[in-house]
């Protein structure tokens, strides 16, 4: 993503959430949001492996293509007891059986990345340390996402691409964004908060 003269957006993505007090017990959040297909995923596997830090994708807590307005149930039982320094938990959702397969248990840590369309949820906004924004063409990210899900998928992608574009006007999420990245690394990262 980043060129030889531009900051590399993983590195002040943790520079910046290291800058910050805990909020998850002694640990701290970074959520990396965006719009499906902008690079969110490829971004926060950068910050999970810089900082050897868990990384939890919110693909795994949706149920299904519908499953966006409901994230906000599990990242409850994730964050909140996070929040008191405890271990959070979720459901994980098997996208093939099409219902959920487990609950996964996510143990305190110094970080913990959580990454996906919602990831910055304003109504844990007080547990987030840093949220990152991630944006690139709706055409790019479409091809993304088909190259990655299939061609088959296009009518549910496209589908989601509503959903999500209403839950971003509501929750506001790109206006309450600390660090902005191009996901396609044509631009440095720019602080915003």
């Amino acid at each position: 993503m980043a060129t030889a003269s531009s900051p590399d957006p993983a590195e002040a993505a943790l520079a910046l959430v290291r800058s910050r007090r805990p909020t998850l017990g002694e640990g701290r959040l970074l959520c990396v949001d965006g719009p499906a297909g902008s690079g969110k995923t490829t971004l926060a596997g950068r910050i999970g492996a810089l900082a050897d830090a868990p990384v939890v994708h919110l693909d795994d807590l949706y149920d299904g293509w519908d499953g966006l307005p409901r994230v906000g149930d599990q990242l409850a039982t994730l964050l909140t007891p996070l929040a008191r320094g405890e271990a959070g938990t979720y459901r994980r959702y098997d996208w093939d059986a099409g219902a959920y397969a487990g609950t996964v248990t996510v143990a305190p840590a110094p970080l913990l990345v959580l990454e996906g369309v919602g990831a910055g949820l304003a109504a844990y906004s007080s547990l987030v340390g840093v949220l990152v924004w991630v944006e690139a063409p709706a055409a790019l990210r479409l091809e993304r996402g088909l190259a990655r899900d299939g061609a088959a998928v296009e009518p549910h992608w496209r589908r989601w691409t509503v959903a999500e574009a209403e839950h971003f006007a509501v929750d506001r999420t790109r206006e309450r964004a600390d660090l902005l990245v191009d996901g396609t690394g044509r631009r440095p990262p720019l602080h915003l908060g």
